[in-house]
């Protein structure tokens, strides 16, 4: 049986695809805590709150095109801690550049909602640094 966390955060992805923001938001506590620690592309970044949620995900369902957003495995750690990794691509809305990202995301869940998520990705070609692409 999934911990918590797992349960938690599976149905946080399942309405991220349905692109409910509501549902996101009501995911995460009112003093969540959101970091993405950026990429050779995009710049880091803190969230703070339901305001915070709010933002990240209006952002990323309003701005980009999702060609496909995987999370090929979690690893769970404890009933509060899930390490999600994944990997995506995208395209940009304003001007039509793409990225491909794989990512790690650590979710912390309290009290049946998200207290924290902690991103680290990278858009590096894998191949650069004798890789394997990875879905990339």
């Amino acid at each position: 049986m999934a911990t918590k966390a797992k349960q938690v955060v599976d149905k946080m992805f399942e309405v991220f695809a349905q692109q409910n923001i509501d549902a996101i938001v009501n995911s995460f506590s009112d003093d969540a805590v959101l970091i993405h620690h950026g990429t050779q592309i995009m710049p880091s970044a803190k969230f703070v709150g339901k305001a915070g949620a709010r933002m990240f995900f209006e952002y990323n369902i309003n701005a980009l095109d999702f060609v496909y957003f995987n999370t090929n495995d979690f690893i769970e750690a404890g009933d509060d801690k899930l390490f999600v990794l994944g990997n995506e691509h995208f395209i940009s809305k304003e001007n039509g550049s793409e990225m491909k990202n794989r990512w790690i995301q650590i979710y912390t869940v309290t009290n049946g909602l998200i207290s924290k998520m902690e991103e680290f990705a990278s858009s590096a070609d894998p191949k650069e640094y004798g890789g394997n692409a990875g879905g990339l």
